[in-house]
């Protein structure tokens, strides 16, 4: 663990010359807040992401939907800026930025030419640190989170991740939308939304990671600028703990469905998975992608292009601090519903007995370390991948020690694995027309 108010170089990458490619430092400043940031030689743009420690896991019941409510709100306007002004900061310097919450943190984040990520930096410290949250703002978003919760509503696949997650962990923070239910956003009042945002926005819940054609020195001079208006960073210097409970690492075995008026039959079924900071998710990211990561994925070739079932067939893994689980998602039409099951259950069977090819062991692995390293080479990508590291896993890995991590899976280790996982009780979640036979209750 790193001291208060000191600086350390994480890594550095280098050319055969002696030139620097990369040099990721970290800042934590007496506050708590961290910054981490990657310099990028030969970048002109400049990304930053503040990542707060708080997500839909941390409200109760009657705050469900919080988080995803305060990021919106935070966007309406401070002291300097209205949600005008905040706008036109970034849009006149050609920037983009957005925000978005997950169920353990939520991020802001912009991408800006290099000369202007001064302006980026005041405009996210000015937003996270200093929103007013007023009544007008709060009402007039209101209306805004429940459209989008009955967008959400409309779109199949929402409905039938959200039904499994329900299945997984019941009435709990993981099992429940982010975005809260009409009943809960029409009930959050605004003091209550005001004390979440005090409570929890606080510079050691906080990390700011900046990437690109960027010096650290200055970067830290900024945040520190920007961030300490009314005195935030004269606030408490003790982190949040992660939210961990013991009904979030069981999930619940059985079936979920829900009758919808609709053409397709959508469908996710899956089994308990790993955390995020457990050493077999590299394993596992090999096995999810020779799974279901692509084309040349055994659940699309035999769902989709031997049979011809569906049209959209993929599998997942969602890691959360003391829980996950392993799935796969289909939609298709009614009348091939029991087919489809049938053929996903089959094969996560023959996967759970016999493991993977060595083939399909090493088209994984090559499908993950490709998508890793093109998916790094522009600032965002870059920022996103420190900040996370920093806020939610127990280390930041160069991405040679990702590859090389990857790299070490053997066709033992994910046959092992995925016997361990398609072994246990399934868990199934349905969203499909009443004229399906197989989807009524």
């Amino acid at each position: 663990m790193q001291k208060n108010g000191t600086t350390r170089t994480l890594h550095t990458v280098k050319d055969p010359d002696g030139t620097v490619t990369s040099r990721v430092r970290r800042t934590v400043l007496p506050s708590g807040l961290r910054i981490v940031t990657e310099q990028m030689a030969g970048s002109r743009s400049a990304s930053i992401g503040v990542w707060v420690n708080v997500g839909s896991r941390d409200e109760t019941p009657t705050l469900h939907g919080c988080s995803h409510f305060l990021e919106h709100l935070l966007f309406k306007g401070t002291p300097e800026r209205t949600a005008m002004e905040i706008s036109v900061a970034l849009d006149a310097v050609g920037g983009e930025f957005n925000a978005f919450t997950t169920k353990e943190y939520t991020v802001f984040h912009a991408r800006v030419l290099d000369e202007d990520l001064a302006t980026a930096v005041d405009v996210l410290g000015d937003m996270v640190t200093a929103s007013t949250i007023t009544a007008a703002d709060v009402e007039a978003e209101r209306d805004v989170i429940l459209d989008e919760i009955a967008m959400h509503d409309d779109d199949p696949d929402d409905v039938v991740h959200n039904l499994f997650a329900h299945q997984a962990w019941g009435d709990t923070p993981l099992g429940r939308p982010i975005a809260g239910t009409e009943a809960s956003i029409t009930a959050m009042t605004r003091a209550q939304i005001h004390r979440f945002y005090r409570r929890h926005y606080r510079p050691a819940n906080m990390v700011v990671s900046v990437a690109g054609n960027i010096d650290h020195t200055d970067v830290v001079r900024q945040v520190r600028k920007a961030f300490g208006r009314g005195g935030f960073l004269e606030g408490d210097a003790v982190p949040t703990a992660p939210q961990q409970s013991e009904r979030a690492r069981k999930v619940h075995p059985g079936e979920a469905r829900t009758i919808r008026p609709q053409e397709q039959v959508n469908l996710v079924l899956g089994v308990k998975g790993l955390t995020r900071t457990d050493p077999r998710r590299y394993t596992l990211g090999v096995l999810n992608t020779a799974l279901g990561g692509g084309t040349s994925s055994r659940m699309f070739q035999e769902v989709r292009e031997l049979r011809g079932l569906a049209y959209s067939v993929y599998s997942f893994a969602s890691h959360h601090a003391d829980a996950g689980v392993v799935g796969v998602s289909v939609g298709c039409l009614p009348g091939k519903y029991d087919a489809v099951l049938e053929t996903v259950r089959g094969e996560l069977a023959k996967v759970a007995a016999d493991g993977l090819t060595d083939e399909e062991v090493e088209r994984g692995k090559g499908q993950l370390k490709g998508g890793l390293v093109l998916g790094l080479e522009d600032s965002g990508s870059r920022m996103s991948r420190i900040g996370k590291a920093e806020l939610v896993y127990d280390e930041l890995l160069t991405i040679d020690e990702v590859v090389a991590r990857i790299e070490a899976v053997t066709v033992d280790d994910v046959a092992t694995l995925a016997r361990e996982l398609f072994s246990q009780p399934e868990l199934l979640a349905v969203v499909g027309p009443s004229a399906t036979s197989s989807v009524v209750e």
